[in-house]
């Protein structure tokens, strides 16, 4: 077993996860949402469920994968494989199993369960880029370094029955911080590959956003005129920058223009924060929060999902129609889950139903057309 494709390199058994995860997390949620099925068996809010699942599960699947391949990269070593993956991957697994019945479990089986996954994984991704600092590409990579371990305060306080706006709000704030570093350093090379284009890279520009966006982390905690000052600056400097990252070309072609539109819902999602902090305090904090992860996260990890897979797989890296399909219908969740309801807010929980539908079909797709590629060795002869 130790031996299979899928054990080689982090990426492989985490996007899998991944894309189980969107198969059934929302759809999940949708049910217990509309009383379809009986909420999970704990002492929090299925709310709190909802979000913490769909963050430290899902999201951190993906981004679990992402690192532990790009960390190598980065440093030039070779990446965790073998035994200390089957153990992230069962530490996931169990903290899957915790969330859903933690009511029933004695707290100190239950907090373990729910830490030992990202304890550990983010301890194995601080030691490589901390040990092999002098050998990294990115001399930016503190920021990592910074915010890795933030998570599991951001996931603890998630859980608590008085912070869990909070640590909603720090959650989004981390994963907005991954997104902005990524977008960064990707979309440069896809302008460049697709379109023969330099994009702007300043690095005053790039770093400025890049604190503020690790500023706002705490944004939970800052004054709320604070912290809305800090989001409209933010989304300000994101717009000066799309605005010379030749936008006009991107949207010519999905895979590259979704990490654009990705990247707008992220200065909206800032936006909406900032009015919601300074000007109208009745707007939930859900609203913003669904911004980002239907608009970011929604349509950046699919893509991501994709041009990881077959360019690490030895494939060539080309969105074909049911690729872009794929994306399309990601599109139309977005539409239902933050535009429908405006239009219909008594057929909320309808439209809740169909966004996870679209989730359905889209991390279907994905499974159905990539699994086998991470259960299988690379295309090319190359080990990772």
């Amino acid at each position: 077993m130790k031996s299979s494709a899928l054990w080689l390199l982090g990426f492989r058994p985490f996007f899998a996860l991944a894309m189980l995860a969107g198969i059934v997390l929302p759809m999940l949620w949708a049910l217990v949402y509309s009383g379809t099925i009986a909420a999970p068996t704990t002492s929090f809010a299925s709310v709190q469920w909802h979000a913490h699942e769909m963050f430290f599960g899902f999201g951190w699947a993906v981004l679990g994968g992402f690192l532990l391949t790009a960390s190598k990269n980065w440093v030039k070593v070779r990446g965790y494989h073998g035994y200390a993956l089957m153990f992230l991957v069962a530490a996931w697994l169990l903290e899957r199993a915790g969330m859903w019945f933690e009511g029933v479990l004695p707290a100190l089986l239950f907090r373990f369960s729910n830490n030992l996954f990202l304890g550990s994984i983010v301890a194995m991704l601080v030691w490589t880029l901390a040990r092999n600092r002098d050998k990294d590409f990115y001399r930016d990579n503190y920021f990592f370094l910074l915010i890795l371990p933030m998570f599991l305060v951001a996931k603890n306080l998630l859980l608590s029955a008085v912070y869990f706006q909070e640590g909603a709000v720090m959650a989004v704030g981390l994963f907005r911080m991954a997104f902005l570093v990524m977008l960064e350093r990707t979309v440069s090379q896809f302008m460049k590959g697709a379109f023969r284009v330099e994009i702007l890279n300043n690095q005053a520009l790039n770093k400025a956003i890049k604190l503020l966006g690790l500023s706002l982390v705490f944004s939970g905690f800052m004054p709320p005129v604070l912290a809305g000052t800090i989001a409209l600056l933010a989304a300000m400097l994101l717009m000066v920058r799309f605005a010379f990252w030749k936008p006009q070309l991107a949207l010519r072609r999905l895979d590259i223009g979704i990490m654009y539109i990705g990247y707008l819902a992220i200065v909206a999602q800032l936006l909406i924060e900032f009015f919601r902090l300074t000007m109208y305090p009745q707007w939930p904090v859900s609203l913003s929060i669904h911004v980002f992860t239907f608009g970011a996260i929604g349509l950046i990890i699919p893509a991501m999902l994709i041009r990881i897979t077959k360019g690490h797989t030895g494939r060539k890296v080309v969105f074909d129609s049911i690729d872009k399909l794929v994306l399309w219908v990601m599109m139309l969740a977005f539409v239902f889950r933050l535009i429908a309801p405006l239009l219909d807010s008594a057929g909320y929980t309808r439209w809740i139903f169909l966004a996870a539908v679209c989730w359905l079909v889209s991390f279907a797709l994905l499974a159905w057309r990539y699994i086998p590629f991470l259960l299988q060795p690379r295309i090319d002869g190359k080990e990772t």
